[in-house]
């Protein structure tokens, strides 16, 4: 095999300018009769090469040496995945490999104040630090001394995670030396993400230290701590006496935003008990212009508040109100009139959502990504209508999740899939127990363009609708077929009497059968699929899973609770999804050791 390199290089896309150097070697001929030579590529051209194929030729090719190896883990490397580090002395050798292909983003589990994890981390300092920019410690319990030796290792972090890290906060002297908090501050001059979320132990004084070290934050979560609210005539003219240093109160965060309003975009306070008043000064801040903002959970929160959120902040693209009880159909029509750009909405969990509320969704005309998991009163018909409104053009959906949504018939699914726009990526219909083979095969035929599919629960799905065939008709003779074999085998009581007259009346009763002919599109038609759920499709078998299941670009699936689901299947599996990375089985009785 001879591979000109150079001409299809020269022939193709722009190369970056650190390839145009490297010539193709040759390894030197063997004295043999055969004229073949084996191209050698320098590390970062095969990295090139390798990162235009698909995951799944990406494994093979690393299969083929080393070197191979080596450039495939590194072209997977730049679709910025985070590597999940256990914290133990048999990760130390896997840390030293990862510092020399440069991985940014890591997370580090298990994490405790044992010498093994002081030794973790002073690894991680050592061969990762210098090009980290995502550091995860999420549920972690390291010391302090070992925690700021981490991170003055890390000088190029833009991405901080301590959610969980309670440990750090408890005695409340984090980074209380100035000499230290100041070596702190130089390194983390550069932090755009910082995560606190749900630190019961963080107090003003704790968190001030911590916020002054990263003057550059534009995103901050303090998601489920513990806030405190000093309700006043005045919001926002607070003395040194409003912040007591011993808890995180509402004014101490109030002045956290002002003094960084022209900079912060981001802000989660989801599951602190946030009320109207106070989102309502949280709005007005003087030049405070939020892009993202988070309240999951804030059951307190009124549709006045949510009104004036959004006069206030007309500039947000992301907002979660899931599991806000107190709201409804007026905050939905808030929502649509004062948020022109909005892109991101979760209302999950609004118990008291209605069909007529969703009419309003057709104002929101660049809106991505819609959550409506769980909201039991919709049943698709008023999304339907917003969606297919013919005034204005469709919004681009990339993301929709009904799960839960237990009023969904096939009908209302239905008349929805077909105003869906083909952007749509993602969708999520777990546990519409209702939903059958038609919405399935409407899906596979409207919905082609899919990469996630959720199907978990829907109880009624068959084979012949993954399979694009059409519903199997009841044959009229069957009862009396059933019931002269049945006849026949209490008077001959035996297999062993009378073999040909049993064999010629299985025959008469079985009747002749033709094989079904499609008549429908199939799950096939998702070809670009990465994960599929379906999790207690109880009626599906192998006659249809080992036909479909062959997806190349799938990595994830779901097969929980199929008592149908046998070896033969498994097998169809491996075969048909040669990317796939995660897959689950847990209660398949009839699997084996085997399979």
């Amino acid at each position: 095999m001879k591979l000109k390199i150079k001409d299809e290089l020269e022939a193709s896309m722009p190369v970056p300018s650190d390839l145009l150097f490297y010539q193709v070697e040759k390894v030197p001929k063997a004295p043999s009769s055969y004229s073949f030579q084996c191209p050698v590529f320098f590390p970062q051209m095969l990295t090139y090469i390798l990162s235009f194929l698909p995951l799944s030729d990406q494994k093979e090719a690393s299969l083929v040496s080393q070197a191979w190896y080596c450039a495939a883990q590194n072209a997977l490397r730049e679709t910025n995945v985070q590597y999940n580090i256990p914290v133990s002395s048999a990760s130390l050798p896997a840390i030293k490999s990862l510092g020399l292909r440069g991985i940014t983003c890591i997370s580090l589990t298990n994490l405790d104040d044992s010498p093994a994890s002081h030794e973790v981390l002073e690894c991680v300092a050592y061969h990762l630090g210098p090009h980290l920019q995502s550091l995860c410690l999420s549920g972690g319990s390291p010391s302090e001394a070992a925690f700021v030796a981490l991170i003055l290792g890390c000088p190029a972090l833009r991405i901080l995670d301590l959610s969980g890290c309670n440990s750090l906060f408890t005695s409340g002297m984090l980074l209380a030396q100035p000499e230290t908090a100041q070596r702190v501050q130089q390194v983390l001059s550069g932090l755009c993400e910082l995560n606190l979320a749900g630190l019961w132990d963080l107090t003003n004084l704790s968190f001030n230290r911590l916020s002054s070290c990263a003057p550059s934050l534009e995103r901050l979560s303090l998601a489920y701590c513990h806030l405190t609210f000093e309700l006043g005539p005045a919001w926002g003219s607070l003395g040194p006496q409003d912040s007591s240093p011993s808890q995180l109160s509402f004014h101490n965060l109030l002045r956290f935003v002002k003094e960084r309003a022209g900079r912060l975009h981001a802000l989660d306070l989801s599951g602190t008990g946030l009320l109207p008043e106070v989102l309502q000064a949280l709005g007005q801040v003087a030049g405070l212009q939020l892009q993202e903002l988070s309240l999951h959970g804030c059951q307190d929160l009124s549709t006045e508040a949510v009104a004036a959120l959004c006069r206030l902040q007309s500039g947000l693209i992301s907002l979660d109100l899931g599991g806000c009880s107190g709201l409804a159909d007026r905050a939905l029509v808030a929502i649509s009139r004062g948020l022109g750009h909005l892109q991101h909405l979760s209302l999950r969990k609004l118990q008291r959502l209605t069909d007529a509320g969703c009419t309003a969704l057709g104002g929101l005309q660049e809106l991505q990504s819609l959550d409506l998991a769980e909201c039991c009163l919709v049943s698709g018909w008023g999304l339907a209508q917003a969606l297919g409104s013919g005034h204005r053009a469709p919004a681009p959906l990339a993301s929709l999740s009904l799960a839960y949504c237990t009023s969904l018939k096939d009908a209302s699914v239905l008349s929805l899939i077909s105003v869906l726009s083909p952007s749509l990526r993602v969708l999520d219909l777990s546990s519409c127990v209702a939903l059958t083979n038609r919405t399935l095969q409407a899906i596979c035929a409207y919905l082609t363009h899919l990469s996630v599919l959720r199907l978990a629960w829907c109880k009624e799905l068959r084979d012949w609708g993954l399979l694009g065939l059409g519903e199997p008709s009841e044959e009229p003779t069957q009862e009396p077929q059933d019931h002269l074999r049945a006849k026949f085998r209490r008077n001959l009581r035996s297999r062993s009497l009378f073999p040909q007259l049993h064999q010629e009346l299985e025959h008469q009763a079985s009747g002749p059968k033709e094989p079904p002919q499609p008549q429908g599109p199939s799950l096939l038609m998702l070809r670009a699929l990465q994960e599929l759920d379906l999790t207690a499709c109880i009626k599906l078998t192998d006659a249809s899973l080992a036909k479909v299941l062959r997806f190349p670009q799938l990595r994830q699936l779901s097969l929980n609770l199929l008592p149908a689901l046998t070896d033969k299947g498994l097998v169809a599996v491996a075969k048909g999804c040669p990317s796939l990375e995660h897959l689950v089985l847990s209660h398949c009785s009839l699997l084996s050791d085997e399979g």
